[in-house]
């Protein structure tokens, strides 16, 4: 046979397809129609256009993990108006196209088109198509919009239209294996060009670990299992498109089929690395659990549940794959940017030297991470802009806690005591603090009466607050006395001026203060133990972070594991926090001020914590203690001396209100669980009529910390249980 004729052949027995797909996702599409036999003729966005025999569109639907469509091209003609699309469709022959006992239904797409209605022109599709039948046999086919067996596909593009068979039906996304999802999932296709491009391979070392911490249904351990495993995407598919197809080769698509299974069984023999997948939502993992089994991948993929606080380096080697929350809105872009701030400190320092493949909506944020990326990849999750990072993690220290070193100065003859007494508080307290690993803690309580402020610690930073003075002291005389002492404290310290915080003479406040419209409200991260919490030291009375509670905020800690913790009057969170890291099963926070509680919500996402099961509530205490069921383990209930909010028109006075506080919040105490009542007023009193009603030990003594235990305490602590003929 001579190539002229062998030319003509393949000429003649190419078909003409498209290959639609993702934005961002044309290159990988063009690669799989090479490996499975086809030629690319074009590339747009979205769509790839190829020639190749009937087996190379057969085995894409099959095999291609990144396509959502192959169509089939079988005409194109000029179609200036709806009339003349009519006219055109109705002299093909679709009786070699559609079974009259079978549905269809036809879809379109208009691009700089005359026609402006994509329903209307599909609409006379469809009639041409119907009125050709039933002019020949009397039968027609049955339109079917929902589950059509044949889809076809109109695309006009000017005045050019084109008519495709939807060999697919289905999207290929649509694998077979979710049965089970959570809220907006990403596509299986996505999900498999982010694992493809992050570079995990089917040739991926065995001792290394896949391992994905926010693993939602599943869908990025599932499709880097099968790419692992070289199981074809669709092989669980019952149905595509060609099989209502009067033309479908039934002989060769078991064949294709066939060779698939094959395959896949010489994948599953092979050694597997580990492939691992945690979530902090117990229902996100349950769903993975569904499909994975679906997939029969069972034993190949690990998923539990797990905090990102809690993740810990599973092997020396590997490749993590993060796809985190997105944050549409602003309130949740906060939180987005804290939950970074937390990953990136496991990449550097639990998981360095591994591949990372981040996938992600805010590259504003990406930076936090503090990987170097060796490269960045454009997608979109729908019509979400996107992209993904790929590189390794490099090792980074943890940086030591800062306390400032004592120096020494030449204060004047009025602030001399003053320098002398904070010089020996700080030798005093300084290796105290550095051996209890302390960076935040008080350094001066108004020692001096002349000297009417107290002075935090806030790692390098420093807060002033200066109490409001007596009637009897002069307002300018106090205020110079102020501005002496903070040169005294810089200059002792060595702190400079932008990192010294100021607050005179405030008195004071509920927690409900709003903010001052002096400032941007500037966040700073500091440190307690192995938490971490975000301080505003410009806009409140209070930072956020209460130093005197430090105690509290531990003994919560060791009390919590196993427990659920309800924080009344919760603000920012500190002691929630505190409950989670202790190894609370679940907490609520609950608050009257959006504002603390949403700075909560960044101190959780801060310090990787998560789940339906640890929820804030904007509410007034006493308003949901009312309303509210379940029961709690561990209580606290630490209200401000006064608040009220006219916009709810409620008021909260400690001193009359606390009995029925407190009566409340026990209705949602365990029967063998421990309240903890905590009052920041020196002239409260507890109600002698709540300490017969329930068992109540006052430990104000054990609550104070070292830095606060010079003057009278700065508040008082009670343990709250039911008695023991509650629990008979």
């Amino acid at each position: 046979m001579s190539s002229q004729v062998r030319a003509k052949k393949k000429k003649k027995t190419s078909l003409v397809y498209v290959a639609t797909c993702g934005a961002g996702l044309e290159n990988l599409v063009a690669d799989e129609i090479k490996e499975h036999g086809g030629t690319v003729t074009g590339t747009k966005p979205g769509a790839v256009s190829w020639e190749g025999n009937l087996e190379a569109g057969y085995r894409l639907c099959l095999w291609s993990r990144f396509a959502s469509r192959i169509l089939l091209q079988i005409a194109e003609f000029a179609a200036p108006d709806p009339d003349i699309l009519y006219r055109e469709t109705g002299k093909l022959d679709w009786a070699e196209h559609l079974d009259p006992g079978k549905t269809f239904a036809v879809y379109c797409t208009l691009s700089e088109s005359k026609i402006t209605h994509s329903q209307y022109a599909a609409l006379r599709i469809k009639d041409a198509i119907v009125d050709q039948f039933r002019s020949r046999t009397g039968r027609r086919p049955t339109v079917d919009v929902m589950h059509p067996g044949m889809r076809i596909n109109l695309h006009v593009q000017g005045d050019r239209a084109t008519l495709a068979l939807d060999l697919s039906g289905d999207s290929l996304h649509r694998r077979g294996y979710r049965v089970a999802g959570v809220e907006a999932p990403m596509k299986e296709t996505l999900a498999a060009a982010v694992v493809h491009l992050s570079g995990w391979t089917a040739e991926f070392s065995p001792d290394a670990v896949l391992l994905d911490p926010m693993c939602g249904s599943g869908t990025l351990l599932i499709e880097a299992a099968m790419i692992y495993g070289d199981t074809a995407s669709g092989l669980q598919r019952k149905t595509f498109g060609f099989m209502y197809w009067p033309k479908h080769d039934a002989r060769l698509w078991e064949k294709i089929v066939n060779e698939a299974l094959a395959r896949e069984e010489r994948g599953l023999e092979k050694e597997w690395p580990r492939i691992i997948g945690y979530d902090a939502d117990p229902n996100a993992v349950a769903a993975a659990r569904k499909n994975i089994e679906q997939a029969g991948l069972e034993d190949k993929i690990e998923v539990g549940q797990r905090q990102l606080a809690d993740l810990a380096r599973p092997a020396e080697s590997g490749l993590v794959l993060v796809n985190p929350p997105y944050g549409e809105r602003l309130s949740e872009r906060e939180q987005v940017k804290y939950l970074y701030r937390c990953l990136g400190r496991k990449f550097c320092h639990d998981f360095y030297g591994w591949q990372v493949g981040f996938f992600a909506s805010n590259p504003d944020f990406s930076s936090i991470l503090g990987i170097n990326w060796a490269a960045t990849i454009k997608l979109f999750n729908g019509p979400i802009k996107c992209k993904l990072h790929h590189g390794i993690a490099e090792q980074k220290q943890e940086e030591p806690g800062f306390i400032p070193r004592v120096h020494d100065i030449a204060p004047g003859p009025e602030e001399e005591d003053f320098a002398n007494r904070l010089r020996k508080n700080c030798t005093a307290l300084f290796p105290w603090a550095e051996q209890e690993v302390l960076t935040c803690f008080r350094i001066y309580d108004a020692d001096i009466p002349d000297y009417n402020f107290a002075v935090d610690l806030y790692e390098e930073w420093v807060h002033v607050r200066e109490y409001a003075p007596p009637k009897a002291i002069d307002r300018k005389e106090a205020g110079r006395r102020l501005q002496a002492g903070l040169q005294v404290i810089r200059e002792l310290l060595g702190i400079p001026p932008s990192r010294v915080f100021i607050k005179t003479g405030q008195k004071p406040a509920g927690k409900n203060q709003p903010r001052s419209k002096n400032h941007a409200g500037k966040l700073s991260e500091v440190r307690e133990n192995s938490c971490r919490f975000l301080v505003n030291f410009t806009d409140y009375p209070d930072t956020g972070l209460p130093l005197d509670q430090r105690e509290i905020r531990a003994m919560i800690g060791r009390l919590a594991p196993g427990k659920k913790f309800l924080n009344l009057f919760g603000s920012t969170g500190t002691a929630t926090i505190n409950a989670l890291a202790g190894g609370a099963i679940a907490t609520t926070t609950v608050d009257g001020s959006a504002a603390l509680l949403q700075r909560a919500g960044l101190n959780i996402s801060l310090n990787g914590y998560g789940g339906p099961q640890h929820i804030i509530v904007l509410q007034d205490c006493l308003n949901w203690l009312q309303k509210s069921g379940g029961r709690y383990g561990l209580i606290l209930a630490a209200p401000p001396s006064f608040s009220s909010d006219p916009r709810r028109k409620t008021t909260f006075k400690l001193q009359d209100d606390h009995e029925k506080l407190l009566r409340l919040a026990m209705n949602r105490l365990s029967r063998e669980g421990l309240l903890i009542f905590l009052s920041g007023s020196r002239k409260f009193r507890l109600s002698p009529a709540v300490s017969k009603e329930f068992d109540v030990r006052e430990i104000t003594g054990a609550t104070v910390p070292r830095d606060f235990g010079k003057n009278r305490p700065p508040h008082r602590c009670w343990e709250f249980r039911h008695p023991e003929s509650v629990l008979s």
